[in-house]
């Protein structure tokens, strides 16, 4: 079970529901492979939607590494996962919102 107030969110890969977590070292591991200079720009470019499908990858993986969960992102882009592109996005802004406290059940989105 994913707990949002540790900043958890989940993702069905497989069939099987997975926990994604971005702790620092995933948000750092994540900053440095998107070429990101800061913790709000990567927060932004992600906000926007307009990510490629390799930089939604990048963050699937990132979290589920962080979760103690690992999938490279080969193997994730390989994977079935529901709900297809579409999932996979509303996956990633899940954990988003998780991490920075910006969606229900994140930190700040319950005030």
């Amino acid at each position: 079970m994913v707990n949002p107030q540790r900043g958890e969110a989940v993702i069905v890969v497989d069939g099987v529901p997975r926990r994604m977590r971005l702790g620092l070292g995933a948000l750092a591991a994540l900053e440095a492979r998107l070429g990101a200079t800061s913790l709000m720009q990567l927060a932004e470019k992600f906000e926007t939607g307009r990510v490629a499908t390799t930089e939604l990858l990048a963050l699937l993986a990132a979290g589920l590494d962080g979760a103690g969960e690992p999938l490279d992102e080969a193997a994730l882009a390989a994977a079935e996962i529901e709900g297809g592109a579409i999932g996979a996005m509303r996956a990633g802004l899940a954990l988003l919102g998780a991490t920075f406290g910006t969606g229900p059940g994140g930190p700040a989105g319950d005030k």
